[in-house]
């Protein structure tokens, strides 16, 4: 899987565009019931799809509201976390969109889960193309790693991910044991 999602402002939760309000945001695992019929609300990725594999689906909320605001798929693997998918609500894309920081505060949900998992931040992921790549770089510090697996292929390193986690208010559960 290949992200394309566009990080459009570092945000410490997430900005309501029409106020430029900072509202406070929770996350938690996504339940089956939560991502059954997203296609039908214009949901563009299929998050019921079984090659999420053992990737935990993460969503991300306005504090007090149910409405999903984004979603990432995040696999604990050997020493790292491998965010396969991220995506923001239909709700939060393009030029009327309900509100910022939605893309930055899902990798701050995966840097925290491979903090938590002892990994020191460290995670990886597949950018979709060469812009989206040199975004991630831009905008999250990201680094392309030379590998047969994806052209794409970027990780964020320990210090970066340090600088990500500081920069947001991270409430909710990972489901971590």
């Amino acid at each position: 899987m290949k992200l394309d999602i566009m990080i459009d402002k570092l945000t410490p939760c997430l900005e309501k565009v029409s106020t430029g309000k900072i509202l406070q945001t929770t996350f938690s695992i996504a339940t089956d019931s939560d991502v059954s019929d997203l296609a039908k609300k214009g949901w563009l990725f299929d998050w019921t799809d079984k090659e999420l594999g053992k990737a935990n689906i993460y969503k991300l909320l306005v504090r007090g509201d149910d409405t999903i605001q984004g979603l990432v798929a995040a696999e604990v693997v050997k020493n790292a976390v491998y965010v396969q998918i991220i995506e923001s609500a239909p709700h939060n894309l393009g030029a009327n969109k309900q509100y910022i920081g939605v893309g930055g505060h899902l990798f701050a949900i995966a840097i925290k889960l491979s903090f938590v998992n002892g990994f020191g931040g460290y995670i990886y992921f597949d950018a979709k193309n060469l812009e989206l790549a040199n975004h991630y770089s831009d905008m999250l510090g990201a680094t392309r790693i030379p590998a047969r697996i994806h052209e794409y292929r970027m990780e964020v390193l320990e210090e970066t991910a340090m600088k990500v986690i500081d920069a947001y208010t991270l409430e909710g559960d990972l489901n971590v044991e």
